[in-house]
């Protein structure tokens, strides 16, 4: 449907010999949206989405006209909108559930008298399978065949369900395992900074020029913001809707500037830069924010500059860290061998609509702002557990020491060294056990990737060679990195220093580390050791990288070939030696860092169009292990009863045309009692599954042996495995268990008191017909891992999760599964009002909520005496109440399309 254009604004534009026809936002500001270019350039990508799906409905005039009011109140206003991507991205940990929900809802279009053709995604979507490859073997110039090997085989039946969905989908591409990372993937051929389509117009088919969006179901989605593309996270409930032409329902955000100034100086990585930026937007707090960068230091970084940026919106904690087009933009969709014709379209269309940045153009409004000179900015690393746990290099070994002290109790021994089994080198605390070169943060960039590489050859050169107890590994974002590196003759160096290629995709820095050498793993875990690990990644939370390494910093890629050489975080590396070299001599950091120039020059040499478009040339087709792959062709997928990898879920199960009454909560039992900042990576299942969970005797009751396990990313389309793994996180604390007791997915069942594992005890109270609540601090649900935090927790019977502030996607998620998110008054929390976890809890009003009304829960102790809590219901916005009633957001849907 042709937007309704009440400014009049429809217009046709030639580029690079083609012509498209566009809404043109300086004509929507002289037909009535006044002030609107002194917008923030995110703000004029959603306004121009609004103009060109203006409907009267899902969108309004009063929309529109918003943008115009926002000018004053600057995202304060709380204005809902319905935005409508371009495009949707995935990869497979949270692509396959999301799959696993399609197929699912052609089911239900088929009970329900459906045509299950209907349940087809609108907008392009792209799956890049990244997430499933395992660094087992390293080290070595087999590795890399090695893993790949054990992926297929762990992976087959997750593969074959991949490629009957891109076969029964339109508008729905795979790209095969041993690509790279789906956000450098993005970056370097999927995204177009300018999209294109054809419509009906007036009866007339016309191509349509748009800026390029992108809801993507991981966090890190951010980092194609880099390339002036609109883009977040969004769980796979949401990205889901988004295929099937749902809008996102959001509120018009506040906009905070980030003013940079100066230029970097020598020796200082972008790496450095992002700790930097993080650390002080997470200061600052831009929790459901955009973000916009702008000033005269924005032109001295590169676009993989700020690409890495953008990348780690979700660890400063804002929607999105967003960079406008300019000549750099241009010079990198060239570089990366974009389309002449698109090169051409996105200068011109940007130019057109007052998107193109250069050093005279003005300003934007923010809502506020704040400023970097580059030039500040020092040598960093993040630790030991959290990405915005920024110090200087050289605090990092006074660091470690405040930590043995705070947060692991244990500095009376820091200095203990315990003998490794069958080896001859001991270990203690601080050791670094695992140096990865990993993430999309950061081996999309080659200045960083360059550096390392250089950094070995100058540390081969003089004789170094890395600690044996460290476990190294190099998996770049895409082939492109791994043929710059070869034709460079660095990967010789890194292969010189163990750092082999392990796999194209996401390994270390969400969990995919694999397994210590046991050696070295029991002698962590049987002495107690505080093991450490350097990668150049974006998460370092307690328990993710590895469950042997509680101490977990984010560095560039150069300092992680560093760490790997001096092999231990009690080290200076700006004051003591990384070792002793051929010549006896002592060698420090200084003697082998690679000059800029060095690195720039080997840049210009070795990376190359000719490259980009050589390995991006049939990126759908895969190897040969993916084309032997064979997947079924139909309409609706054959489910088979004994997988233990892809299961049809529940939700639809039973499911009417009209829903169900809404209830309230009444005398429900509390699940958890759980602190501050607990993350998605603590509530959804993910790394390696353990024998004795609930998860693990699933498996081993479905006759999956323990050394077949495999890990919860690649499970996730097997809800029977999922929901065992909620909150099942070995690090998790239940305060429920008291001061003193047991950390992991445990709580107390009430009447019995009975220490119980969550899932049975969820089961136990379903069995009892006792629905469940859970208490939270601030901050709950921060982190990547986003479908299944919602989900297990709709599956374990929660009905509502109270807690003193949420971040935002998972907010919406629990929305998205029929789950009520509430807020506590400021300066309240389950602690001032003294729960302990044996209360029941009541909340009325449910059938007649809406958005942000204060509702009140009665708490109820154990001795009779009742509790009025006032609590404010965060479903947000009118969209997500029809989510709620519904009991879901695709259950919204699916009744939609079969009505």
């Amino acid at each position: 449907m042709a937007s309704l254009d009440s400014f009049k604004c429809r217009r046709t534009l030639t580029a690079g010999g083609k012509t498209y026809t566009y809404y043109s936002l300086p004509d929507a500001e002289a037909n009535g949206l006044p002030g609107i270019s002194r917008l923030p350039f995110s703000m004029k990508v959603l306004l121009e989405n609004l103009l060109r799906f203006e409907d009267g409905r899902s969108v309004t005039k009063a929309d529109i006209e918003a943008f115009v009011a926002w000018a004053d109140d600057k995202g304060k206003a709380g204005k809902e909108i319905g935005f409508r991507p371009a495009r949707v991205l995935m990869q497979d940990f949270t692509g396959v559930p999301a799959v696993v929900d399609l197929a699912a809802m052609r089911d239900g279009v088929v009970a329900l008298g459906g045509d299950p053709a209907k349940i087809n995604p609108l907008v392009p979507v792209d799956l890049v399978i990244d997430h499933s490859v395992i660094v087992d073997e390293f080290g070595t110039p087999k590795a890399l065949a090695q893993n790949v090997e054990l992926e297929y085989e762990r992976n087959e039946e997750r593969y074959k369900f991949l490629k009957w969905g891109q076969g029964a989908f339109d508008n729905f591409r795979v790209v095969p395992p041993g690509t790279g990372i789906c956000h450098q993937v993005n970056l370097e051929y999927l995204a177009q900074t300018v999209w294109t389509r054809s419509e009906t117009i007036d009866g007339v088919e016309v191509e349509v020029a748009y800026p390029d969006t992108v809801v993507g179901t991981d966090s890190h989605t951010t980092m194609v913001n880099g390339l002036a593309v609109l883009g977040w996270g969004v769980g796979g409930i949401e990205a889901e809707a988004a295929m099937l032409g749902q809008p996102q329902s959001m509120l018009l955000p506040e906009v905070i500037g980030f003013k940079l100034t100066g230029s970097l100086r020598e020796g200082i990585t972008a790496t450095d830069l992002v700790l930097t930026v993080t650390q002080m937007l997470r200061k600052k707090g831009v929790v459901g924010k955009f973000v916009e960068f702008f000033g005269p230091g924005l032109y001295n970084l590169t676009l993989a500059d700020r690409a890495t940026i953008a990348n780690m919106g979700p660890e400063y904690g804002a929607t999105c860290g967003f960079f406008p087009v300019d000549s750099e933009t241009i010079d990198y969709l060239t570089t990366t061998g974009r389309k002449s014709d698109r090169i051409a379209l996105v200068e011109a269309y940007s130019k057109a609509q007052g998107l193109f940045a250069t050093p005279e153009t003005a300003d934007p409004i923010f809502t506020d702002t704040l400023e970097l000179d580059l030039s500040t900015v020092q040598p960093s690393m993040a630790g030991p557990k959290r990405p915005e746990g920024r110090v200087d290099l050289s605090a990092v070994k006074a660091g470690f020491a405040a930590a043995m002290e705070t947060e692991y109790k244990k500095a009376a021994e820091i200095a203990r060294r315990v003998p490794v089994e069958g080896q001859s080198f001991d270990l203690g605390h601080g050791d670094v056990v695992i140096a990865a070169i990993t993430s999309c943060t950061n081996t999309s960039n080659p200045s960083v990737l360059m550096a390392a590489g250089l950094l070995a050859r100058k540390a081969v050169e003089k004789g170094l060679s890395v600690k044996p107890w460290v476990k190294t590994s190099l998996a770049p974002g895409s082939q492109v990195v791994a043929e710059y590196l070869a034709k460079s003759g660095l990967q010789t160096d890194l292969d010189a220093l163990g750092f082999n290629l392990v796999g194209f995709g996401c390994t270390t820095c969400i969990g995919n580390s694999g397994p210590l050498p046991a050696p070295i793993s029991k002698a962590i875990n049987e002495q107690g050791l505080i093991a450490g690990a350097v990668i150049s990644g974006n998460r370092n939370f307690e328990g993710r990288v590895s469950p042997d390494v509680q101490a977990n910093y984010l560095a560039s890629p150069p300092l992680v070939v560093a760490y790997a050489l001096a092999g231990s975080v009690q080290m200076d590396l700006t004051k003591e030696p990384l070792g002793t070299g051929k010549d006896g001599q002592p060698i420090y950091l200084k003697d082998i860092w690679p000059s800029n120039k060095e690195i720039q020059s080997f840049i210009q040499q070795n990376v190359t169009r000719a490259m980009f478009e050589a390995k991006y040339a049939d990126v759908f087709k895969g190897d040969a292990h993916w084309q032997a792959v064979d997947a079924p062709r139909s309409q609706t997928y054959a489910w088979d009863d004994k997988s233990t990898y892809v299961q049809n879920p529940p939700y639809f199960q039973g499911m009417s045309r009209q829903p169900a009454a809404v209830t309230d909560i009444q005398g429900a039992r509390i699940l958890g009692l759980f602190g501050d900042k607990i993350t998605t990576d603590h509530i959804s299942p993910a790394g390696s599954i353990k024998a004795a969970s609930p998860a693990g005797k699933y498996l081993m009751d479905n006759g999956v042996a323990v050394a077949d396990f495999n890990q919860y990313g690649t499970r996730r389309g097997n809800h029977e495995v999922m929901m065992r793994g909620t909150f099942a996180n070995i690090r998790i604390r239940n305060h429920m268990m008291g001061p003193n007791g047991r950390e992991g997915g445990y709580t107390i069942h009430y009447p019995s008191k009975e220490e119980l594992p969550i899932y049975d005890a969820a089961m136990r109270y379903a069995a009892e017909k006792v629905p469940l609540v859970i208490f939270a601090g601030v901050e709950y649900g921060n982190g990547s891992s986003r479908d299944w935090a919602a989900k297990g927790t709709n599956l374990l019977g929660v009905k509502a999760v109270i807690a003193q502030s949420f971040e935002r996607i998972h907010r919406s998620n629990l929305v998205g599964m029929g789950v009520v998110p509430f807020t506590l008054a400021e300066g309240t929390s389950w602690a001032s009002l003294d729960l302990k976890g044996d209360e029941t809890v009541t909340i009325k009003g449910l059938a007649t909520v809406k958005p942000r009304q204060m509702l009140e829960a009665e708490i109820t102790s154990a001795d009779g005496k009742v509790k009025k809590v006032p609590i404010l219901c965060r479903i947000d916005t009118l969209d997500e109440l029809d989510y709620f009633k519904n009991a879901g957001i695709l259950h919204y849907v699916l009744r939609g399309i079969a009505a």
